[in-house]
């Protein structure tokens, strides 16, 4: 959206020109003419606007892949999109935030998204919600109604300052047009710094006015200090170094190449066992290791229980210690040190040590730091795999998981939304590198589908399993479309039990029955078929290793997207 704007050439006039065709210096019509033509081209200037400046800001921070459900509000940004800037449609802004959302975690970078004015951000605030939750770093451009007018609220001008609660990082209204590429590339940091979503909230005219020839105010790169203190760290070895029995807590912070390694070390010369935090969205540690010791409970009669044994616990990347139902009474009677690096989650931690560093430094500082004990400790036992089922008997979601652990290569990402088989989730299928596990931290649905497509995008060669209720998939199974056309190799094994399980076995805890009704009409295999993807059914035990033997070798190589609709028993306990 280049304006081109001609000067006007001063003296050229066709006053005193002849019947035979000259001027009275003698200079004839055609070359008057073609001088004319020549001081026009001379004349004429470009105008970079405020659009190519803002595009200029992202390709300098490699935002050059937009998630997006577009609105009238953003055609003025959007129509002869530069071929470098590719575009991402999913067919619901919960779709668009959730695939940004996995793209940022597996690119360890931040994605742009843009929506349209009111109802496209009212639509996404609960998966904006969940990328803050999940420490998700986002840029999201809104669109607004022409700035000249918006005094008298025309139509779809939206109230947009407040609109997503306390959930971004940061929220920019330019001023003027030209404060536009400066407050994309203020965003930019804020949800690098911030891990989360920030937004720019720009009228739709703006994108034509004219850029100012002046610097950005915004840095082109932000660097922070990633060394720890070491006179913090030698406090720490201290208190490790004199406990009898002390335990390291992982949570999804330490989610990482290098705080896994440190980790690893340090449990290793401890010989100390590692849990993973209650409801944690990433594995903290890897989950095959000897000395992982599962997850911890929710609730705190049974996490007082688990923890007893120790006189000291170490934190890392966690809050201490996040749970779900209410009891009474205190979490541990053992010493607490958090280690974080987010400054909110030392703040709030019943702990007598919060450290705020950069996690991986501080981790491989103290693992070298900390004294090397003898190994005397067992392994922890695992959960044993279930039998397969019975001649005629429905598959269980144990069955399922079982059978997916035997079969995944260790590199997997998955990413779960299966609230009422999460805990048998846990026991059978371990994490085994990083990033191994995804769920969305708040616990609302609509986030493992378009977050395993963003995921898949963001890592095209790693194999991405999404484990999925059926109930679940409803919220966002529109974001398969987007797998399908842009050709996701994802796979998504949607467990049909034909209602909500987790929710039914809830009212049965509280003594009493579920008013609501189970859906069994309800198609997700149809539905999935409808939006271009392939589709598997599966209802025997026998066909779901057949399948699973078929895929599982070639998951890294899949461009497109497979559905396994599995049909599976809605009985079971739920124990998070």
């Amino acid at each position: 959206m280049t304006h081109v704007v001609e000067t006007t050439t001063a003296g050229t006039t066709t006053a005193g020109t002849s019947t035979a065709g000259t001027t009275t210096a003698g200079t004839s019509t055609a070359e008057a003419s073609t001088a004319e033509v020549g001081a026009a081209e001379v004349g004429a200037v470009a105008i970079r606007t405020v659009r190519d400046a803002a595009f200029d800001v992202l390709r300098l921070h490699g935002l050059t892949t937009l998630f997006a459900n577009p609105g009238s509000t953003e055609v003025s940004l959007l129509a002869d999109l530069p071929e470098d800037l590719e575009f991402v449609l999913a067919l619901h802004e919960g779709s668009v935030v959730g695939a940004a959302t996995g793209w940022a975690i597996a690119r360890e970078q931040p994605a742009l998204v843009l929506l349209h004015t009111t109802a496209g951000l009212g639509n996404a605030v609960g998966a904006l919600a969940t990328a803050r939750a999940n420490r998700a770093p986002l840029v999201v451009l809104v669109g607004q109604q022409d700035r000249r007018h918006l005094a008298q609220e025309p139509f779809l001008a939206g109230r947009l300052d407040g609109l997503a609660g306390d959930y971004p990082v940061r929220v920019e209204s330019p001023v003027r047009a030209q404060d536009v590429p400066g407050a994309i590339g203020r965003a930019v940091h804020a949800a690098r710094e911030g891990r989360g979503p920030a937004l720019v909230l720009v009228p739709m005219n703006d994108w034509a006015e004219p850029a100012e020839d002046l610097p950005v105010p915004a840095p082109t790169v932000l660097r922070r200090a990633a060394s720890a203190d070491v006179s913090v760290v030698a406090e720490v070895a201290a208190l490790l170094t004199g406990a009898t029995m002390p335990a390291i807590v992982v949570g999804a912070g330490a989610d990482d190449d290098g705080t896994w390694t440190a980790l690893t070390s340090l449990a290793e010369r401890l010989d100390c066992p590692v849990w993973q935090e209650p409801f944690g969205a990433r594995a903290g540690f890897p989950q095959d290791h000897r000395l992982f010791a599962g997850h911890l409970p929710s609730d705190r009669p049974r996490l007082r229980a688990a923890l007893d044994p120790y006189d000291l616990l170490v934190c890392v990347g966690a809050p201490f210690l996040r749970q779900y139902p209410y009891a009474p009474g205190e979490l541990t009677g053992a010493r607490v040190v958090v280690v974080t690096d987010d400054p909110a989650e030392a703040h709030r931690a019943p702990a007598e040590l919060a450290v705020v560093a950069a996690l991986p430094d501080f981790c491989d500082r103290l693992a070298r730091r900390t004294p090397s004990r003898p190994a005397t400790s067992e392994p922890v036992v695992r959960a044993p795999h279930p039998e397969p089922p019975a001649a005629g008997e429905l598959l269980s979601p144990s069955h399922v998981l079982a059978a997916l652990a035997q079969r995944l290569p260790a590199d997997t990402v998955i990413v779960e939304e299966t609230p009422s088989s999460r805990p048998d989730l846990h026991a059978l299928l371990p994490a085994r590198r990083p990033l191994g596990f995804l769920s969305a931290a708040m616990g609302g649905l609509g986030f493992a589908m378009p977050a395993a497509i963003g995921v898949r995008m963001g890592q095209p060669r790693r194999p991405v399993v999404a484990v999925i209720g059926d109930g679940s998939s409803l919220y966002q199974v529109q974001s398969l479309w987007t797998a399908a056309h842009y050709g996701v190799g994802a796979v998504f094994v949607v467990l049909a039990n034909g209602r909500y399980a987790v929710m039914d076995r809830l009212a049965e805890q509280q003594g009493g029955k579920p008013p609501w009704p189970a859906f069994e009409e309800i198609d997700v295999a149809g539905l999935a078929e409808s939006f271009g993807c392939q589709v598997h059914r599966i209802d025997a035990y026998e066909d779901l290793c057949e399948t699973l033997d078929a895929l599982c070798p070639g998951l890294a190589d899949r461009t497109e997207p497979l559905v396994l609709r599995v049909t599976v028993s809605a009985e079971g306990e739920f124990k998070p």
